[in-house]
């Protein structure tokens, strides 16, 4: 398991070393990037960098499990989630 994390600071700077454009350039483009994660996955559609990542809408049936502190039993409405899935070239990168 990794032992670093790196924030979005961390690489908004690296992206902007490597494209020599300016911090606020690159923060305002992966802000749009996830912006329009969210904005599709809210919709339904799918978004797909192939190699890289798919971001798509998931719905959870609706369900009954048990309250931990009582056990009585109740009720899970249905949901809706996220999913994000792997491409071929991130799967790559990590062997």
């Amino acid at each position: 398991m990794a032992d670093k994390t790196v924030n979005k600071t961390e690489l908004v700077a690296a992206i902007a070393a490597d494209t020599n454009q300016s911090q606020a350039t690159v923060s305002a483009v992966i802000d749009s990037l996830f912006a329009e994660f969210a904005k599709n996955a809210a919709a339904g559609t799918k978004v797909s960098i192939p190699g890289w990542l798919s971001v798509e809408q998931t719905e959870r049936a609706a369900r009954t499990g048990r309250n931990p502190q009582t056990g009585e039993t109740i009720q899970i409405p249905a949901s809706k989630g996220v999913k994000l899935s792997a491409g071929s070239k991130l799967k790559a990168a990590v062997k």
